[in-house]
Parts: structure tokens; sequence; C-alpha cells
């Protein structure tokens, strides 16, 4: 499945509208950098909520291949994680939201955690608060920004 930019964007808004009906109050953005980079961004400007990253990863960047996932120690945030967050990702495939929300409720417990992402695939073990659209368990996202991922400075 081939995302452009246009299609990315209205697929943002219409998680944004579906996170502004549901009437939750959050105070706090997070999402794991790089997929959940762009949509964390978005939604941060849109709802004018901090945006706080995480690093984790389940993708060999050489392979594409899937593998153990890394969660950072770390968040990047401005004073402290708020205490309603909304974790945002572009894709539930159960790996990076099964795994790292365990993790933040232990580190950050009393916050309440919500998440939100634009693509859940069927196969997916996590069921999101909010997602825009189903794929099939063998869908792969090609999304816009990926045809930066290959490019060096050496290719100009």
């Amino acid at each position: 499945m081939h995302v452009t930019p246009e299609a990315y964007y209205e697929t943002a808004i219409k998680l944004a509208v579906m996170i502004h009906k549901s009437g939750f109050e959050f105070d706090q953005i997070l999402c794991p950098v790089r997929g959940g980079a762009p949509i964390g961004d978005f939604l941060s400007r849109v709802f004018k909520k901090p945006l706080a990253i995480m690093f984790t990863s389940s993708y060999d960047d050489s392979t594409s291949q899937q593998t153990k996932l890394k969660i950072s120690d770390n968040i990047m945030i401005d004073k402290t994680l708020g205490k309603k967050v909304l974790f945002v990702d572009d894709l539930a495939e159960g790996v990076t939201l099964n795994e790292t929300l365990p993790v933040l409720k232990e580190k950050y417990p009393g916050t309440e955690f919500r998440t939100a992402v634009l693509w859940y695939k069927t196969c997916s073990v996590f069921k999101p608060d909010y997602h825009v659209q189903i794929v099939g368990d063998h869908t792969w996202i090609h999304q816009y920004f990926e045809k930066f991922s290959p490019h060096t400075l050496k290719d100009e």
C-alpha cells in the first residue's frame, strides 16, 4: 500500500477528528521515533499539546526485517510527562504498543495512557484506542517519506 503525502494528511485529519470527538482530554503526546514522529508532530500542532519522544525500534534498517524491540530508557520531554498521555504511532502491528505500554505504565504510575495509530493490522495483538484504517496482516505500508531512507549525500 503506497501512501502519498496527501493521503497521509487525510488519514491524519481523520485520526485527529476521531480523538477530538472522543472527548479525551490529554495533556501530552508521546510518540516513538521514527514511525510515530510525523503523526506525533502533526497531532501536537493540531491539539496544541507538548510532544514527547522516545526511541523504539523493531526493524533492522539494512534488511527491513523485524527484530526484537529495543526501547530507550529515556523520554525526551520539556519538563515531566503529563498525567494523561496520548501515545501515537503510525501503525499497530502489536509489537511496539504491546511491549512499550507496560514499560511506560511501570515507569509512570498514575499516568493514564491512550493509544492512537493511523493503521491497525488485523494480526496485531494490541488494539489501539483510536485507529483510522484496518489493514491486512501482510500489507506493507510504503509511506511517502520512506523514499528518503536509502538516500545518502554521496548520491548528490
